[in-house]
C-alpha cells in the first residue's frame, strides 16, 4: 500500500532555519514608500499606546502628511545609493549571509523586517515551504523593550496563526549583559577609540528612547539599558566622570526616558568639552538613527555649543565582532537541534 495518496503534495526534506529580524526600512524615499512605513509601524499597539480611534485621526491626518517628507530627508542622507536602499537592510543582508557561510548547510539563514520588507510572514512561509520546520527567530536587540522584541512575538504569532501546518519556532532571548556580547562589543568600541586621533573626553552611550510611562508599567527596556552601559564602562574600564548613558529619539509631547541625548551633548558643548564618542548599544546594525540622528544630528547640536567633534561609533554590524556574537548566539540557541 502506497504511503501517501497519489496527489499528495511534494514535502520538502526537513531543515532548521535561522531567521534575523530587524526593526525595518522605508521600501524607498518618495512619500508614498514613507508613508507606508511609517503608517505600519506607527500602527503598532505596542509602539504607540494611545486609544486607536484617536491615535489613528493622529496619524491618518497630520503625522502622516507631514512626517513622510521629514523622515525621507533623513534616510536621504545616508540612502545606500547604490544599491537603491536605506543602509540598514544592507547590513542585514550581509548579516544573513555571513551567518549562513558560517553555517554552511546545517542551517538556512534568512533576514525580515518587523516593519517593511522583507516581512515576517514572508520569510516564515518561504522557509517553512522549503522544509524549515523549525526556525530560530532572533530579534536584533540586545536589550528587550514590549515596542521591539514585545512587537516581533506577536507578529511572528499572528503569521503562525494564519498557517494550517506551523513550524515550530525558536525565540532568542536579549542579549543585554551576555559577558559575550559585553566583552565583544567592548573589544569593537576599544578599537575604534583607539584609531582616533585624539582620545574623546567623554563616552556617551545613547539608546532609543520609549516613554517614560512604558517604564512605570512594568516594561523592563530601561532597567536593561543601564545595566548594558555600566557593564560596557567597566569592560572597557572607562572613568566613570567622562562616561554618560542617554536616550535618543523621542517622539510627540510626553516625557520619554532621561536623559535625553540632544541635551546632553548641548550641556557637554557648553560646558567646554571638545570631543565626544557615542556608541549605540542598543543597535547591533547601523541605521538611521545612527547614521543620520547622532552622526549628523548630535555632531551638528554638539558643535553649536562649542564642542569640536562629536563621533558616531559603528555598530557591530556584519564585522567579524559583529559576527562572532551572531554566530555564538545562534549556535547557543540550536542545541538540541543542531546536535
Amino acid at each position: 500500500m502506497p504511503s501517501m495518496l497519489p496527489d499528495h503534495p511534494k514535502v520538502p526534506s526537513p531543515k532548521l532555519g535561522v531567521l534575523l529580524i530587524n526593526l525595518g526600512t522605508p521600501d524607498a524615499l518618495d512619500y508614498w514608500s514613507m508613508r507606508r512605513y511609517l503608517g505600519e509601524f506607527l500602527s503598532d499597539k505596542r509602539v504607540v499606546e494611545l486609544p486607536q480611534i484617536l491615535w489613528q485621526l493622529i496619524l491618518q491626518g497630520p503625522i502622516l502628511t507631514f512626517r513622510p517628507k521629514k523622515s525621507a530627508a533623513a534616510y536621504r542622507q545616508i540612502w545606500n545609493n547604490e544599491l537603491d536602499e536605506s543602509p540598514l537592510r544592507t547590513i542585514t543582508r550581509e548579516q544573513a549571509d555571513k551567518l549562513q557561510e558560517r553555517f554552511g548547510d546545517t542551517a538556512r539563514v534568512e533576514f525580515a523586517m518587523r516593519y517593511g520588507n522583507p516581512s515576517i510572514p514572508s520569510l516564515i512561509n518561504t522557509m517553512f515551504d522549503d522544509g524549515c520546520w523549525k526556525i530560530l527567530c532572533v530579534p536584533l536587540y540586545p536589550q528587550y523593550a514590549s515596542s521591539t522584541s514585545g512587537s516581533v512575538v506577536d507578529k511572528i504569532g499572528d503569521t503562525l496563526r494564519a498557517m494550517r501546518w506551523q513550524p515550530t519556532i525558536r525565540f532568542a532571548p536579549p542579549f543585554y549583559d551576555d559577558p559575550k556580547y559585553i566583552q565583544i562589543l567592548a573589544r569593537s568600541v576599544q578599537k575604534q577609540v583607539d584609531a582616533l586621533d585624539e582620545r574623546p573626553e567623554i563616552l556617551v552611550a545613547s539608546f532609543h528612547g520609549v516613554p517614560k510611562e512604558y517604564l512605570l508599567k512594568g516594561d523592563p527596556y530601561h532597567c536593561q539599558c543601564q545595566k548594558t552601559g555600566r557593564l560596557l564602562r567597566e569592560a572597557l574600564g572607562w572613568p566613570e566622570a567622562q562616561f554618560r548613558v542617554a536616550f535618543q529619539s523621542r517622539f510627540g509631547p510626553k516625557e520619554w526616558l532621561k536623559p535625553y541625548a540632544d541635551q546632553l551633548v548641548e550641556e557637554l558643548g557648553h560646558q567646554g568639552v571638545k570631543r565626544v564618542a557615542v556608541v549605540s548599544p542598543a543597535f547591533f546594525s547601523d541605521c538611521v538613527e545612527t547614521l543620520e540622528e547622532i552622526a549628523i544630528g548630535l555632531n551638528e547640536t554638539f558643535q553649536e555649543a562649542g564642542g569640536d567633534q562629536l563621533i558616531a561609533l559603528d555598530c557591530l554590524n556584519a564585522s567579524g565582532d559583529g559576527m562572532e556574537v551572531l554566530e555564538y548566539f545562534a549556535r547557543r540557541e540550536l542545541k538540541g537541534w543542531l546536535d
